[in-house]
């Protein structure tokens, strides 16, 4: 398949086909949208990946005025929050993201409520590194003292959207502070790519891995932030659109010519990756939107679509993918992570596909 010559029906039936096979993966039987698989958000877990998801969900509905869409997720919210929410912790803070946005469209004061309280326990509660850094708390382990990548992700653009629409400038600045502090530490000045993390207990990036997919939550990161904060200060601009200006040249050069990444970006001997592929075409695309990225880089976004859109089986499910990936101490570590379906790559690939649906401009 090729992005380029998809029409909106076309596209329209794979969003549907990987929304599905997102859903068998959690093991359940429906999920986001299709008339075949039945309205209706069924995702019984509450956690990143799901997170990711209904974000694109989210994108998607409000693009197309989709009111039975929002009322959807409107379900799905208040189920979860009438059962109990898991504890708290950088990747289950990322289905707040959905909800401080949807809370802008419908009356919910519950819901306003959970916003407040969660944004403020990431701004009082999370354990901070020094520097006022969050933490990365996983529900696996404490990770004390370190920062990785994909934390501005799912929990900073929350927090910065929580304080905008409760003009809260004070959540605003600690969630650009995010950004600022992870740049420090994670983004090589050499390259523009960035480390999968840095630890204050030794002071280091661990095995100095130039990770796809963690470099692609980047990639996402800087521009979603740009449309979430529509007064993002200037300098704050300036900043990180360098930031990321030079992460993308970085990203076109060790891009293969078929469109696909490698897990470790700077070496070709690791396997290539379909999530990071997917994360960064639709990052070099909300970076082209938000102003940040010249036109001329979507030809690069288009290839990485290209290559996504080639692991994509007739089930819908997203192959190439590389499972779960902790922390590692050596290089060989990221070459060694096996490639196998996994909600996470559905997810991102329904975020560009939802994208480029909404970019043609018929999203009903």
């Amino acid at each position: 398949m090729d992005g380029k010559n998809m029409n909106t029906h076309a596209l329209q039936q794979t969003i549907d086909r990987v929304a599905a096979a997102f859903s068998r993966l959690k093991g359940i039987e429906e999920g986001l949208v299709g008339e075949d698989a039945g309205r209706g958000i069924q995702f019984d877990e509450w956690d990143w990946e799901v997170g990711v998801g209904l974000y694109g969900f989210l994108r998607r509905a409000l693009a197309a005025n989709d009111k039975v869409a929002l009322d959807d997720l409107v379900d799905w919210y208040a189920m979860q929050i009438g059962r109990g929410l898991p504890p708290r912790q950088i990747n289950s803070t990322a289905p707040m993201l959905p909800l401080a946005i949807l809370i802008e469209h419908v009356d919910r004061p519950d819901f306003e409520a959970l916003v407040q309280d969660w944004a403020d326990w990431l701004v009082k509660s999370l354990p901070k590194t020094e520097g006022g850094g969050f933490q990365h708390v996983v529900k696996e382990r404490l990770n004390e003292g370190e920062l990785w990548d994909d934390t501005l992700f799912m929990a900073a653009l929350f927090l910065a959207r929580a304080g905008v629409f409760f003009d809260r400038k004070d959540w605003v600045d600690e969630a650009v502070h995010q950004f600022m502090i992870h740049a420090r530490y994670l983004s090589d000045p050499v390259s523009g790519l960035w480390y999968h993390g840095w630890t204050f207990k030794g002071r280091h990036n661990f095995a100095k891995a130039f990770w796809a997919r963690g470099n692609a939550w980047i990639t996402v990161a800087i521009p979603e932030l740009f449309f979430l904060v529509p007064g993002l200060e200037a300098k704050d601009k300036r900043f990180l659109s360098h930031v990321l200006q030079s992460q993308v040249a970085s990203l076109k050069a060790f891009q293969r010519p078929d469109g696909a990444f490698h897990t470790l970006l700077n070496d070709p001997t690791s396997p290539t990756e379909t999530s990071a592929a997917a994360g960064i075409a639709y990052g070099i695309l909300r970076g082209i939107e938000a102003g940040i990225l010249d036109a001329a880089d979507k030809v690069h976004a288009d290839r990485a679509l290209a290559a996504v859109l080639s692991e994509i089986d007739d089930e819908g499910v997203v192959h190439g993918v590389s499972d779960g990936t902790p922390m590692g101490h050596d290089l060989d570590f990221y070459r060694k992570i096996p490639n196998l379906p996994t909600p996470y790559g559905q997810a991102l690939v329904l975020l560009l596909l939802t994208d480029v649906l909404v970019a043609q401009g018929d999203t009903a």
